[in-house]
């Protein structure tokens, strides 16, 4: 009787095991599409019956879009976009209302100037001596009648110690066609790294020269300095990010959720609280953020300069907020990607919201030829506070508009770039 028990119990559990090995099998996804297609039982990756041509659809390995150089994946979600301050402006420009936003990546920091000096560099061998000098940052932003900041002009792009400083004196044009150059140069690279040729030399690195001095053999690129799309090792483009990622990002509500879907409490900083100093911990009552305290406090006392600069500070000099990202509020305003309008909140989608020209909202609207606006299509939105700003203009929410062709010693800019399909675990 026991054996008879026995032997049925090791049955029911073999056929347990049967029907779990049926359910565990992996199904298709993006990063294992498996061996045939799904849809016709065809396989994949089919070499000719000489083997050496192939046949069929190619299907590269794929494990997930890598993370570019400095980039922070952003998970998406839904929030309550808008001022949370009081609106003493009286601009009733920025409304609260529930959007969501897609997953995408975003510059852990702003760009610096040792960034800017790369991008320099690249183009004065690549482009025209004109598009060089249209890149060129505008230094004279330092200058005032009355005031000795004379000695930024020449110092603060060049000179050693400002390179992890950001970069100002850059325009939103300028700082849309550096995200088209990193585009090129991050794929360009790619292109060198996993190319179906790329061969290491016998140093061990890609494109070194071997020991005997000889070159490694060049890995083939695409047309256009990229590898095709397919391949999987193909960035997005760089771009400026939207208005409402910019400020999903800078708001990280990531650090106030709690059980399911629901979050503790609303942020009017980058962090928790109304306070501009940390309010607990070793830095107890030290300044989170860099920005002008009062009507002509920038820093602090000598000794004791709590907010660690009377201009802009180096771009990792404070905490990062829930999303890893660096001086979301103060050292420089940044640039985002929207035209600027004062009903936006009302016209936008709710999901991905973006204003990138004057549809249901047209400029002929504003009369600005007959000077009763200062609102046309060349009008884009900067966002973030800066040292030379007071506390109301650090909060996400807030939002000031200059032309896109103009620039200031307070407005820089950080690149975004949208993420597809599952997040990769890769860095570059």
């Amino acid at each position: 009787m026991k054996k008879l028990l026995f032997s049925s119990t090791a049955v029911a559990l073999a056929f347990m095991l049967i029907l779990s090995g049926c359910s565990s099998k992996k199904k298709a996804s993006s990063i294992n599409p498996g061996r045939k297609s799904t849809a016709t039982g065809i396989a994949y990756n089919k070499k000719s019956k000489k083997g050496k041509e192939p046949e069929g659809l190619q299907v590269k390995d794929f494990k997930g879009q890598p993370a570019g150089p400095n980039l922070v994946f952003i998970e998406g979600g839904r929030f309550t976009m808008g001022t949370v301050e009081e609106d003493v402006t009286f601009s009733r420009d920025n409304l609260e209302r529930t959007v969501t936003v897609s997953s995408f990546y975003m510059d852990e920091t702003e760009i610096t100037n040792l960034h800017w000096l790369e991008y320099l560099h690249a183009i004065q061998k690549d482009s025209s001596q004109e598009f060089y000098e249209t890149a060129l940052p505008d230094t004279t932003v330092w200058l005032s009648k009355l005031s000795f900041n004379d000695q930024f002009t020449e110092q603060y792009l060049r000179y050693p110690g400002f390179r992890m400083y950001p970069v100002v004196g850059v325009s939103w044009v300028q700082a849309s066609d550096y995200c088209k150059w990193r585009t090129e140069a991050v794929n360009g690279e790619m292109a060198v790294r996993f190319g179906d040729k790329a061969k290491k030399s016998k140093s061990g690195g890609l494109g070194k020269k071997s020991k005997k001095g000889a070159a490694a053999e060049a890995p083939t690129v695409k047309v256009g300095g990229r590898l095709a799309i397919e391949s999987g090792n193909v960035l997005p483009a760089y771009r400026l990010p939207t208005e409402a990622e910019w400020e999903y990002a800078a708001k990280a509500l990531i650090g106030t959720q709690y059980m399911d879907e629901n979050q503790s409490n609303q942020r009017i900083y980058p962090w928790d609280g109304s306070s501009m100093r940390k309010s607990k911990g070793k830095a107890k009552g030290t300044m989170l953020a860099n920005f002008k305290r009062g009507r002509g406090d920038y820093a602090g006392i000598a000794g004791h300069q709590n907010d660690k600069g009377t201009i802009t500070v180096e771009v990792y000099e404070f905490p990062a907020n829930d999303f890893g990202l660096y001086q979301m509020a103060g050292n420089v305003n940044e640039w985002v990607y929207d035209l600027y309008r004062p009903n936006s909140f009302q016209d936008v989608n709710d999901l991905n919201p973006i204003r990138r020209n004057d549809f249901l909202d047209e400029e002929k609207l504003y009369d600005k030829k007959g000077y009763n606006s200062l609102i046309d299509n060349n009008l884009r939105v900067y966002k973030g506070g800066s040292w030379n700003d007071v506390a109301y203009w650090l909060s996400p929410g807030t939002r000031r508009y200059l032309d896109q062709d103009s620039s200031t010693a307070t407005i820089g800019f950080r690149c975004a770039m949208i993420a597809i399909g599952p997040k990769g675990k890769r860095k570059l």
